[in-house]
């Protein structure tokens, strides 16, 4: 069972990728994703994207190294706080975003089409009753092993 939902998930993801890069977001992984959705509307500093990530400030800033040289973010001074640096997201970030929001509900729509709509949403309301809601984190990359 943990492969088949790790399977489906994989298959959203990367199809969700796939038109990512048709509508012009081709270095977007997996890892910004995640990133950018830590980093919010708001922006946050990197101590922040650290802990809603679930890794270190280190490598959240590696991270956001990455997603700055693609054009998704951009380091801007903290207006309450001199001392600290907000990372924001561009409005190359913000269009990355709002696309995979739109991709993610077509895939949704195509799951309904093929399992039927009422099937679909009893495999959510499953998923729901088995998940308690505090474990619906970002830090993927801590239980994947990875950096982020």
């Amino acid at each position: 069972m943990p492969l088949l939902l790790f399977a489906g998930f994989r298959s959203l993801i990367d199809a969700l990728h796939a038109r990512l890069a048709e509508e012009g977001h081709p270095g977007v992984r997996p890892a910004h994703g995640f990133a950018m959705q830590a980093i919010g509307v708001r922006g946050a500093s990197a101590s922040d994207i650290g802990r809603r990530l679930g890794v270190s400030k280190q490598a959240a800033g590696k991270t956001v190294d990455r997603l700055v040289a693609l054009g998704y973010a951009e380091r801007a001074d903290d207006p309450a706080d001199a001392r600290r640096k907000l990372i924001r997201l561009t409005p190359h970030g913000l269009d990355a975003l709002a696309r995979s929001a739109a991709v993610f509900d077509e895939l949704r729509a195509e799951w309904a089409r093929v399992l039927g709509p009422g099937r679909l949403d009893d495999i959510e309301a499953a998923l729901r009753t088995m998940t308690p809601p505090e474990s619906f984190r970002l830090d993927a990359a801590g239980w994947l092993g990875g950096g982020a």
